[in-house]
C-alpha cells in the first residue's frame, strides 16, 4: 500500500542513481521507503515517533537523513529534482 507522501515512480527514477550504494554487512532497508518515511516527516512536520511502521524502523530512517545530509547526497536530490520540474 502507498500514502500520498509516498516517492512516486517518476521521483525515483530522478533519486535513484543519485543514492550512495555502499553495502554492508547487514542488509539494507529498502532506499525507497526509507527516502518515503523522510519525506513523510518533512511533508507533515510530524516527529520522527510518529513516523508510521510502514516506512521502517525510525530510527533507520533518521539516521539515513542525518548520514545523507552529511554527505550531500539531499543537495544532489532536491537540485535534480528542481531541474526536472516544470517551470
Amino acid at each position: 500500500m502507498t500514502g500520498r507522501h509516498d516517492v512516486s515512480d517518476a521521483e525515483w527514477a530522478v533519486i535513484a542513481p543519485l543514492l550512495p550504494n555502499k553495502p554492508r554487512g547487514v542488509a539494507r532497508v529498502d532506499d525507497r521507503r526509507v527516502i518515503s518515511g523522510i519525506f513523510y516527516i518533512l511533508r507533515t512536520g510530524a516527529p520522527w515517533r510518529d513516523l508510521p511502521e510502514r516506512y521502517g524502523p525510525r530510527t533507520t530512517v533518521y539516521n539515513r537523513y542525518n548520514r545523507w545530509a552529511k554527505a550531500g547526497v539531499w543537495l544532489r536530490i532536491f537540485e535534480a529534482l528542481a531541474e526536472k520540474s516544470p517551470s
